[in-house]
């Protein structure tokens, strides 16, 4: 979740803790960077975990933090928050974790905290050979690789079991292990941003494979990676999720992934048993199906945002296609969650099969075909589910690019899920089509279930479970999952962009967060106009010798015509989104400086009120 700015209290964080704890995860790790906010918002985020009965711990983002120099200043932090009610404490002892970090002085981050730490870092056998100052390790590889930060290779495949069990190697069974479970990846950021990255995973049914994995092999803690990383696409929180948009909702926007909660719920409930079987605590009768939106043969380069020249410091940009494509099957992706045996039917265009689906769960694939997806689950003749997903399967380039994202449904249909104006205010930055708006287009509100004749019980509330002690790899039956951070105060980019001899973990794309204004309107302001090449300007984002704290008020501006030329830089020329203004005025906040104050003003009447820089309370 993304300890950043835009919370204004703790009840901004109130739904996801909620959320988590009905899934049954026991904590969230806090992945914090060095910005001067995130005080505060931990804050926040630990008030509200001790109002929901959950557990958090914080996970140091060595992307931000120096191996070599900040010690100390980790140590502090976790002294900081060693007291707070929701603190996770294994073995009585403060659990904190990080990203990356290899040549840490944990001695000395144990001096500065003067508290007992249970410390079980992102650290990896090649770059931490001795392991005996730590309590533990988490393992972030949660993807088939090629042992270098890149999807497999025809001649190189590393599977996750694969870095299990280096892993497992490393601590000799002496330390307990953090087990990764990540359901997919994806991310395809172009020229529009500095942190430009363009490549998958195989995913497919990583996230089913994997917790049949978790279950056999029941390791002591699981990490889910993540709960809000949207730029990576591996995120199972909702699109609501309170958050700022970095650009990724070009390939988020429409593409919930909430069926795969539902996917782990009676699988975690499992695991925290100890059971090898998932059968009994499946609840109620659901399917849960996902697939790209368009086959990955169909050719996007002519519109695609990452055909242009980019910043390849991270050595994950590529042109076209995201590396590591070939490895994404055209398939539509079914799994079963049953009390009792019946006959799953699925469409995929004109692709239809038929299967007989055991009690417990399992998987299925189907050929993607284009057109509708169509779903259904028969018992003795009788039909028991079905139902047609809102998202077809287009021949086409969505908005023009190639999106590798999936979309994730279920029967019976759950809520729509839609993002809101603060996590699309980078739409349109960087997209060559003018078809596509930033707006949701699968409705929102709650769904009709998609139920002919309901059967089973609904889904019983699992609790969170209590971690016991966790020395020597006993099972802790431990749940958690990572909510993202970011600094605004430099470019974002992904942990997987981390230069040669630096922890090779694939990582995560940082997000943030927003919140829009109050939605009365109490005056007008005049609309100036941006222009470059006799168009209007309709794409931007904060010009280079600014602060990136603007990136997010350039973004909604420029891409709505109005992209002042001091503090803003236009990326795009042509036709601006249509921009009413029927929200409040707004002002600067008095820590900011002048270059906020046509921005603040121009945006908070159109709904996009970023609280750290901007407030309609202008006296």
């Amino acid at each position: 979740m993304g300890i950043v700015a835009g919370r204004r209290s703790s009840a901004d964080y109130d739904a996801d803790m909620q959320q988590a704890k009905d899934l049954g995860i026991d904590a969230f790790a806090l992945n914090i960077g060095t910005d001067e906010f995130t005080g505060t918002q931990l804050g926040y985020a630990y008030e509200s975990a001790a109002k929901n009965d959950m557990k958090l711990f914080i996970s140091f983002d060595f992307n931000w933090f120096s191996p070599a120099n900040d010690a100390a200043k980790v140590g502090q932090m976790i002294a900081t928050y060693s007291k707070q009610p929701a603190q996770l404490k294994v073995d009585g002892k403060v659990f904190a974790s990080s990203f990356a970090g290899d040549g840490l002085d944990v001695s000395a981050v144990k001096s500065a905290a003067g508290v007992d730490v249970f410390f079980a870092p992102n650290f990896t056998p090649g770059g931490t050979p001795d392991a005996a100052k730590i309590e533990g390790a988490l393992n972030w590889i949660a993807w088939p690789n090629n042992g270098n930060n890149k999807a497999p290779t025809p001649n190189v495949r590393v599977s996750v079991a694969d870095g299990d069990n280096n892993y497992h190697n490393w601590l000799a069974g002496l330390k307990p292990y953090i087990a990764p479970i990540s359901p997919w990846f994806s991310t395809h950021y172009g020229s529009e941003v500095s942190y430009s990255k363009n490549f998958v995973f195989p995913s497919d049914l990583l996230w089913y494979d994997r917790w049949k994995e978790v279950l056999n092999s029941s390791p002591p803690f699981v990490e889910i990676i993540t709960w809000n990383d949207y730029g990576e696409s591996h995120y199972i929180g909702p699109l609501s999720s309170n958050h700022e948009d970095d650009g990724a909702s070009k390939w988020v926007n429409d593409m919930p992934h909430d069926g795969w909660r539902d996917l782990a719920k009676p699988f975690i409930a499992a695991y925290k048993a100890g059971s090898k079987s998932v059968n009994e605590y499946i609840k109620e009768d659901k399917i849960v199906y996902w697939y790209r939106p368009s086959p990955r043969t169909v050719n996007c380069d002519s519109t695609d945002n990452t055909m242009k020249a980019g910043n390849n410091a991270s050595g994950n940009y590529f042109n076209g296609k995201p590396n590591g494509w070939e490895d994404m099957q055209d398939s539509v992706f079914v799994v079963s969650l049953l009390k009792s045996a019946g006959s799953i039917e699925v469409t995929s265009g004109t692709n239809t099969k038929t299967f007989n689906a055991p009690a417990g769960a399992s998987s299925f694939t189907v050929d993607m075909g284009t057109g509708q997806q169509k779903f259904s689950l028969t018992r003795d003749s009788k039909q028991v589910l079905s139902g047609t997903s809102r998202k077809d399967i287009i021949e086409t380039c969505p908005c023009g690019l190639y999106n590798f994202n999936a979309y994730v449904g279920t029967l019976p249909e759950g809520k729509s899920d839609p993002l809101d104006a603060a996590g699309l205010a980078s739409f349109t930055v960087g997209l060559s089509v003018k078809t596509c708006s930033a707006a949701p287009s699968l409705g929102s509100g709650s769904a009709v279930p998609a139920t002919t004749t309901p059967t089973g019980n609904g889904a019983a509330p699992i609790g969170s479970g209590k971690p016991t002690g966790a020395s020597g790899g006993g099972a802790s039956t431990l749940t958690a999952t990572t909510m993202e951070t970011t600094s605004t105060s430099e470019p974002q980019p992904s942990p997987s962009g981390k230069p040669s001899g630096s922890s090779s973990s694939p990582g995560s794309a940082p997000a943030s967060t927003s919140r829009t204004g109050s939605a009365s309107r109490t005056g007008s302001a005049a609309v100036p106009s941006s222009t470059g090449g006799g168009q209007s300007c309709n794409g931007g984002t904060s010009a280079p010798d600014q602060s990136t704290n603007l990136a997010g008020l350039c973004s909604f501006s420029c891409s709505r015509g109005y992209c002042p030329s001091d503090v803003c830089q236009c990326t795009s020329n042509g036709t601006p989104e249509t921009a009413p203004d029927t929200f409040p005025i707004g002002c600067p906040l008095d820590a900011e400086n002048e270059s906020y104050k046509g921005l603040c003003k121009f945006s908070c009447m159109r709904g996009y009120c970023p609280p750290a820089a901007c407030t309609t309370d202008c006296g």
